[in-house]
């Protein structure tokens, strides 16, 4: 591939990729081709799914600079892009937040995935995940700045909960920025920071573990042994789910009874553990590919449903977009 061919190969990866997790079904709890919600229906994440592809389109130019050496991977800007994807999503719409969490991941990846191309003549998942490391440890307090920005578009101070106790400020924080750029964080800190009770900040602080090591490897798994992408995105959203708890689901419950975030989900991951149980049981049963798989997968989603928007597992829904982006650069056809 040409420069631009590679570009283009990253960009329709993120949006096919995006535009695939948002139509997997029936996603148990989450909007799909036939559940919406009241503040986002399933158009609204068509639509913020093909927003992303220009700023992915940067982050792919950048990475591919970094690799050239034209340009210091700490210079990427990782933090501005992903504020650009959120901005761009926002104006696609008027579903509210669809894509934080897609826009956090798919940046870096994208960078990530054009540095490895233009360092190995390939993309595979081994070196795709190496440059992800390299490229987050390597990113500056103006990141961590520009995604506090990012977040507070789409995001309020009280649907995140406070960061009690802790050397890093929080969103309620009105200098937080102020703190940022004196002290000098990187975006890697705070991420690492949050990796303990945030499945999003923990992924990019561990090059993407639970994409590639639980929902690329089920992902590509399934796909190999239906033949279906359907049904490879919702078992490997079933997968990631009956391994790794719902942050977001658990972080929203806990709420009601605790303000300091990292206790809120402390308790919500106590009150919610019967749904990674739920899952991993669809599974068991076969999932979509046997009755009774399908009928379990319809009765829990019938159930986060009637739950409220509070039990969304939106975060594993952005795994599984990482996931399949991961297997489309790899060079996945569906």
């Amino acid at each position: 591939m040409n420069i631009k061919e590679l570009i283009e190969h990253i960009r329709t990866s993120a949006q096919l990729a995006a535009v695939l997790e948002a139509s997997g079904w029936p996603k148990p709890g989450n909007v799909h081709r036939t559940a919406s919600r009241l503040d986002a229906r399933y158009e609204h994440f068509l639509a913020g799914s093909i927003a992303l592809g220009s700023p992915i389109g940067e982050a792919a130019m950048k990475g591919a600079m970094a690799a050239r050496d034209r340009l210091e991977i700490s210079r990427i800007g990782i933090g501005r892009i992903v504020r650009k994807a959120v901005q761009a999503v926002s104006r696609s719409h008027s579903g509210g937040n669809t894509h934080l969490g897609i826009c956090l991941l798919f940046v870096p990846l994208a960078a990530a995935a054009a540095k490895t191309y233009i360092e190995r003549k390939k993309i595979e998942p081994k070196g795709l995940k190496r440059s992800i490391g390299e490229i987050m440890q390597l990113t500056t307090h103006i990141d961590a700045v520009e995604v506090y920005r990012a977040i507070s578009l789409v995001s309020s101070p009280h649907v995140l909960g406070r960061i009690e106790n802790s050397s890093l400020p929080d969103l309620y924080d009105n200098q937080a920025e102020r703190k940022i750029l004196k002290e000098k964080i990187s975006l890697f800190r705070v991420m690492k920071e949050a990796a303990s009770y945030d499945t999003i900040a923990r992924e990019l602080v561990t090059a993407m573990g639970i994409s590639f090591d639980v929902g690329y490897t089920n992902l590509i798994e399934t796909f190999k042994s239906t033949n279906d992408i359907n049904i490879a995105t919702v078992h490997t959203f079933l997968r990631i789910l009956s391994k790794v708890p719902d942050t977001l689901i658990a972080r929203k419950v806990g709420l009601r009874k605790a303000s300091d975030v990292r206790k809120a989900v402390r308790i919500g991951l106590r009150e919610t553990r019967w749904i990674s149980g739920m899952a991993g049981k669809c599974l068991d049963m076969g999932g979509l590919t046997t009755k009774e798989g399908t009928d379990l997968i319809w009765e829990f989603d019938r159930k986060l449903q009637s739950l409220g928007r509070d039990y969304n597992p939106g975060t594993t829904a952005d795994l599984t977009a990482a996931a399949l982006m991961i297997a489309l650069l790899s060079g996945l056809k569906i």
